[in-house]
């Protein structure tokens, strides 16, 4: 299977791309995180992700993941497709089985876009939930 594109660059520390928490998204970044947080937002496909991120040895093969869940395997194999559209994670044939790992880098970039400068204040919330 071929490799993903990386995840295009969503926001860092530094100045030009500052983090969500210390400046609105644009309209080009929130097209590109979409797609990354509707992937996340299915609880198989987290718990997916998880189970991967979280491998000793860094990759696991799907016939190991399969048996977590009450889905079929294509089920599964499908969930891991859309991770793997969404810049998550990567993949590799291996005879008849496909090995999964994760792809560090992006979540590494959306940690650093969903982190606020150390020592910034969180805003107070407002009265009733709304400003």
């Amino acid at each position: 299977m071929s490799k993903q594109e990386p995840l295009p660059v969503l926001g860092q520390t530094d100045a030009c791309c500052p983090g969500l928490l210390t400046a609105p998204l644009s309209t080009e970044q929130a097209d590109q995180l979409a797609p990354v947080f509707k992937a996340l937002g299915d609880p198989v496909r987290l718990r997916l992700l998880s189970m991967i991120a979280s491998r000793s040895g860094g990759e696991v093969c799907v016939c190991e993941l399969t048996p977590s869940f009450e889905l079929s395997q294509p089920t599964i194999s499908h969930h891991l497709k859309l991770l793997r559209q969404a810049g998550l994670i990567d993949c590799e044939r291996r005879g008849t089985w496909v090995y999964y790992w994760l792809l560090p880098e992006a979540t590494d970039r959306l940690a650093a876009l969903l982190t606020r400068p150390a020592g910034d204040q969180l805003p107070e919330p407002a009265v009733g939930g709304h400003r």
